[in-house]
């Protein structure tokens, strides 16, 4: 009820520097993921996307499964409207993503390897060709390895082998040469077998000259904190000569969001932000949605939720002058 009375009201300011020109100064994009409904019906949302944010990445729009249900049936006006709204403030587009086991099609679960070799091509080729010179950056490959280190089972592998993930690389750079072509991947910010695997796997992918530019690492965390490990991981993997970014920050709290926990998230926040400074190859960081009246968290999380920066009226909490201050520094 709160968001729904305020979609036709201005954003009230936030106090101090907005925080796209703050990471200007630091040599690093600042962003969020973005809704289209909301960016749509919430006129302070959207003004708060436009003025605080140097890049966005929609959260579900460019998904398989949501531009084409049916199949050949495309649906495209809401990746369009957060495009086209990213133009019109000049903001980076990250395009997310291409290839990815969840949040597929039904169709696309049921075709037969030669089919599903054919429609995935097509379904890159259609993507980047249509945001061509206006999404600089795809999550070309998403999620690929289990949290044991083992190539997550999908349709993908299981009918196209390991071989999948190169050749979606492949078939990306020839769809659009200048994109930045990301694999994005959750849980593997601190040295574990999850990275470790990604590590090989990306280290195996540059000495075979598959084009791969950058390695996202999402960062859902919580209370408990950052793995000690972060910083050193980003550097091994800046060191195989990719870009790395964090693509997906948020940090959960167990419900309800008391004023002590608000405080102890907010370090945690300004820890990802040094985090990423450290390393000269972090030049995107984005947080998944900015207010907890659109996050995923709170949806799909029973009994977690307070994972952004400003609460469900958009007032700003601990962790947003946090960022600030890190930012600052």
């Amino acid at each position: 009820m709160a968001d729904a009375r305020r979609q036709g009201r201005d954003a009230e300011p936030l106090p101090g520097t907005v925080l796209r020109e703050l990471g200007r100064e630091r040599g690093v994009f600042i962003g969020t993921a973005v809704r289209a409904a909301a960016q749509r019906d919430n006129k302070a949302y959207r003004q708060l996307v436009a003025a605080q944010f140097a890049s966005v990445t929609p959260e579900n729009e460019m998904k398989w499964g949501a531009v084409e249900a049916k199949r050949g049936e495309l649906r495209l006006e809401d990746a369009d409207r957060i495009v086209g709204a990213a133009q019109d403030a000049g903001q980076a587009v990250r395009g997310h993503a291409l290839v990815f086991h969840s949040q597929l099609p039904g169709w696309v679960e049921g075709l037969g390897r030669a089919e599903l070799r054919t429609a995935t091509r097509a379904h890159i080729r259609r993507m980047m060709g249509r945001y061509r010179g206006r999404v600089a950056i795809w999550d070309v490959v998403n999620e690929p390895i289990t949290d044991g280190g083992e190539l997550r089972r999908s349709p993908f592998l299981d009918k196209l082998g390991p071989g999948y993930i190169a050749q979606a690389f492949r078939d990306a750079r020839r769809a659009d040469p200048k994109a930045k072509l990301y694999i994005n991947e959750i849980g593997g910010e601190g040295i574990n077998p999850k990275s470790d695997r990604l590590y090989a796997l990306v280290r195996d992918l540059k000495a075979r000259g598959v084009p791969i530019d950058g390695v996202g690492f999402q960062m859902h965390v919580n209370l408990a904190g950052l793995q000690p490990t972060y910083v050193e991981n980003l550097r091994r993997f800046a060191a195989l000569g990719v870009e790395v970014a964090i693509t997906e920050a948020d940090v959960g709290v167990r419900l309800p969001p008391t004023p002590a926990k608000l405080r102890k998230q907010a370090p945690i926040f300004a820890a990802i932000v040094r985090g990423c400074l450290a390393v000269q190859a972090c030049k995107h960081l984005t947080f998944w949605g900015f207010t907890d009246g659109h996050s995923w968290i709170s949806t799909t999380q029973p009994g977690w939720g307070a994972a952004t920066l400003l609460d469900e009226q958009l007032r700003p909490k601990p962790a947003f002058r946090a960022v600030q201050r890190a930012l600052r520094r």
